[in-house]
């Protein structure tokens, strides 16, 4: 089972990150969706809002990110429902974890390879970061992370370099920006677009809607 994460790494053709900030955090991706070398989408947004406190991004097998996002928002609702209290964004990717975990280790032809990077905030106004590996392990994230996605290299290698404690949202969201163009820039995997997305006590909002196209001179 190790053996075919490993391998699935190579396969999980796309860019996302999420930064911590001291006033919130960061989420980003870009848009190609790719199988082998054919690129099947140029306009998929990656990073999900799943309710009104809750943001995921998906790196890995494309239709079992578009299917766990829905089966999450469920998840999460029921959850509330049957509880009468909203889970925190602990508990909220804990949740996801386990269903990665379970999903991962059903007989199958197909296997279950979905990453992903949740971030949110809670009704205190905390906000907090986890990634969640393919195999379903949930840790938190305390200043940066790229998940399984095939442009980590280049966007984590720029992050150590550039991110810093005290870093603000805004900041962040300039960051995340830069981390994109340079994964793109060189994974062929990754492109097309980028969606930035802040998360803060005052809620979860879409800062940068860019599309990159090709300039010809």
């Amino acid at each position: 089972m190790n053996q075919e994460i490993a391998n699935s790494v190579l396969k999980t053709g796309t860019s996302i990150l999420a930064i911590v900030c001291k006033d919130g955090a960061v989420m980003g991706a870009d848009r190609r969706v790719t199988a082998g070398n054919i690129v099947l989408s140029k306009d998929t947004p990656k990073v999900r809002r799943i309710n009104d406190y809750l943001v995921v991004s998906f790196c890995g097998q494309a239709a079992d990110a578009l299917l766990s996002e829905k089966v999450i928002a469920a998840e999460l609702r029921l959850k509330e429902l049957k509880t009468k209290i909203r889970p925190t964004v602990k508990e909220a990717a804990n949740l996801i974890g386990m269903m990665y975990y379970r999903n991962i280790r059903s007989p199958s032809m197909i296997p279950h390879i979905v990453g992903s990077l949740v971030a949110g905030f809670n009704e205190d106004g905390t906000t907090e970061v986890y990634t969640i590996e393919p195999a379903g392990g949930t840790y938190p994230v305390t200043d940066y992370d790229a998940n399984f996605g095939s442009g980590m290299p280049f966007i984590l290698g720029l992050l150590e370099r550039q991110w810093k404690p005290d870093l603000t949202v805004k900041e962040g969201v300039e960051l995340a920006v830069e981390a994109l163009k340079s994964s793109t820039q060189r994974d062929t995997a990754s492109g097309n677009g980028i969606d930035v997305f802040t998360i803060t006590k005052d809620g979860i909002k879409q800062a940068i809607s860019q599309k990159i196209t090709p300039t010809y001179h």
